[in-house]
């Protein structure tokens, strides 16, 4: 059964009456039926606060803007009918509508948009990430909508110093996984790809900050990075972190929220054996807490984590740093 991923985005939009802003899956979808948050699939290159806009847009016919991302999270289902396994990761925002009139979606994914009033939710036939950023109750997860898939590609070699790819050839861990991603090949002006990564600003009670260093021969070699990276197919985006987290510094980490999510897109990218790639990266940044931190150690054998070190703040600032370490330092660092 052929393996696919999916970056989605969705909004969580309540009125002043605290109705619920929810879209109903038409007749196009293999989830006919059931209700979701409005939003839909990432395009290549576009930022997911962009992506929930245009997709409100188009299913309600309402403009709205974001007010903070609230959640990520990932669901695998399976679609017998075109013998193809599904892992979807899911970006949750908040948002508010400021213009536009309430209005279904013409021959779209979705066929029903309604404003449902919080007492009435239990109602709807909700899909079940939309009942769990609900805490409701939800029909057992069906397949996923039918529309057009965005696979991700094996991870490349990026010209810049942004994240550490590592080889397709190496192992990212000493531990077997499914493969995390494949390459569109047939994609309009080339072979294009698009990841999911999840990023931890890791901290200790002594308010230090972990940082790992980029082995050598790895795009930003000798640069200090936040631990993380790519999510295997099935993982959660922060059981995927805390692995990561384990195998490039032998850290016990728990999760503490969930700060952001970025994107980068390089459409110069260098693929495997040297084809390029416009590649495109999706990233959810977590603050960690490490309880009980201990000396670094890296645990992964020829990966693209050379070494780890407790900083303190001042000191993580004077490193060399990637560029989604040196943002999440200014950012949040403090």
């Amino acid at each position: 059964m052929e393996q696919r991923r999916r970056i989605s985005a969705y909004g969580l939009c309540r009125d002043d009456h605290d109705r619920l802003l929810l879209v109903r899956a038409s007749g196009r979808s293999f989830h006919a039926g059931q209700w979701l948050f409005p939003g839909g699939g990432i395009d290549h290159g576009e930022h997911p606060a962009d992506a929930v806009l245009r997709e409100i847009a188009e299913e309600t016919g309402l403009r709205a803007e974001t007010v903070a991302v609230r959640d990520v999270v990932s669901d695998v289902v399976v679609m017998d009918d075109v013998d193809v396994i599904l892992h979807q990761d899911r970006i949750i925002y908040d948002v508010t509508t400021n213009s536009g009139t309430l209005r279904d979606e013409d021959a779209g994914t979705t066929d029903a948009a309604r404003w449902v009033p919080r007492t009435e939710i239990a109602e709807y036939r909700l899909m079940a990430f939309a009942a769990a950023v609900l805490g409701a109750a939800a029909e057992p997860q069906q397949p996923v909508a039918a529309e057009p898939q965005q696979p991700v590609a094996a991870e490349p070699q990026h010209p810049v110093a942004a994240e550490p790819q590592q080889p397709v050839a190496a192992p990212k861990s000493p531990l077997s996984r499914p493969p995390a991603s494949t390459v569109e090949h047939d994609a309009p002006g080339g072979p294009r790809g698009q990841r999911f990564a999840t990023y931890g600003l890791v901290t200790d009670p002594a308010e230090r900050i972990l940082l790992t260093r980029i082995s050598p021969g790895y795009p930003g070699a000798g640069r200090w990075h936040l631990p993380g990276g790519g999510t295997d197919f099935g993982e959660q985006p922060a059981a995927a972190l805390l692995r990561e987290l384990v195998e490039e510094s032998d850290q016990v980490g728990r999760v503490d929220g969930l700060l952001d999510v970025s994107h980068r897109h390089n459409p110069r990218a260098l693929g495997p054996e040297g084809v390029p790639i416009n590649w495109h990266t999706v990233r959810a940044l977590y603050r960690v807490r490490v309880d009980l931190p201990t000396e670094p150690r890296v645990v992964e054998s020829n990966g693209s984590t050379a070494e780890a070190a407790w900083f303190s703040r001042a000191e993580a600032r004077r490193q060399r740093l990637t560029e989604i370490a040196a943002s999440a330092l200014a950012d949040y660092g403090r």
